[in-house]
């Protein structure tokens, strides 16, 4: 399909950057939902933590969320998207990747960037339920996770009608040494902080299989993935694990209406995670490239407080319904 990069819309004037349509709704955007959470048990015994938020008219139709890196089914991304959704008649269900529930995991390993199979296994849940239709949709490493499902999947399951990926790091290893850089020192401080404290953790209820020791010397995802990530879920080096989880390499393989957002100012994004080539090459596939926005941004000021990329996706969703 078509890559479009003339999309109307333009971020208020006093946000005038990417890092500032980035942090704006991260600090300040405020939604309140009444989740419903469920506990469901993997494959492997450990446990995955569903927040649910149901539509008040009972629906036949239901939405997969998948959050970013070290997010959560409270982040005001997926809280703007969920009350959105509910309010147009889709149940919604935001499931927290392991570890990021508010309750360690059970297991040594955790979550990564390509980590499919949990996702699968949520899929596989709701699926047996009454629902017509299910949608899925992914923010940031939760959107890498989504395309990479849906490119890995040869045989997906009939509910699923359609996809959307909003601020995907397609390409792991760009994202990974940009945010290495002095300019995005603030996230990769971020990130890092919440990842240690996760380590620690984990490392104090099972010290014989994880160590944190040296943890602090760490300082960008290069050395985290090297010391954990890859060896936790069987890589021989962070090169390998970034270059097998990458959405970017299996976007040839989506076979249902795909819509990818990654706005042009996207502070976490390189060249590599805009994928016009493989979009152009695969009909399935609508890349849009807005000028403004950041990274899971999109803020629009209005009276229902509903962001531009709320109101886009909901109308993908209406048009593959």
């Amino acid at each position: 399909m078509p890559v479009n990069k003339n999309i109307a819309y333009k971020s208020p004037f006093y946000l005038f950057t990417g890092d500032l349509q980035t942090i704006f709704p991260a600090l300040f955007r405020k939604v309140s939902i009444s989740y419903k959470r469920e506990r469901i048990t993997t494959p492997d015994k450990d446990f995955l933590d569903l927040d649910w938020a149901i539509s008040p008219t009972g629906s036949k139709k239901l939405v997969v969320i998948s959050h970013g890196l070290e997010g959560d089914s409270n982040a005001p991304y997926a809280l703007g998207m969920a009350r959105a959704l509910m309010d147009n008649d889709f149940d919604v269900l935001v499931w927290n990747f392991r570890g990021c529930s508010g309750e360690i995991n059970r297991l040594c390993k955790f979550y990564h960037s390509g980590e499919t199979e949990d996702l699968n296994t949520v899929i596989s849940y709701v699926s047996k339920m009454e629902y017509e239709s299910i949608y899925l949709i992914g923010f940031s490493i939760g959107g890498n996770i989504t395309l990479k499902y849906l490119g890995e999947k040869r045989v997906l399951h009939p509910k699923i009608k359609a996809a959307v990926a909003l601020s995907v790091p397609c390409h792991l290893e760009s994202t990974a040494k940009h945010l290495a850089t002095f300019r995005a020192k603030i996230y990769m401080h971020r990130f890092l902080k919440s990842l240690r404290n996760k380590i620690k953790e984990k490392a104090a209820l099972m010290p014989n299989q994880l160590s944190a020791e040296g943890i602090e010397k760490i300082k960008d995802f290069y050395m985290f993935d090297t010391r954990y990530t890859a060896p936790l879920n069987g890589y021989s080096s962070a090169k390998e694990y970034w270059s097998k989880n990458s959405s970017i390499f299996y976007l040839e393989n989506i076979t249902m209406p795909t819509l990818i957002i990654n706005a042009q100012n996207d502070p976490f994004l390189r060249l590599q995670s805009y994928p016009t080539r493989e979009a152009e090459k695969n009909k399935n596939i609508l890349l849009e490239i807005p000028e403004q926005g950041g990274h899971c941004g999109f803020y629009e000021s209005n009276a229902k407080d509903l962001y531009w990329s709320e109101k886009r996706v909901l109308l993908f969703l209406k048009e593959n319904n």
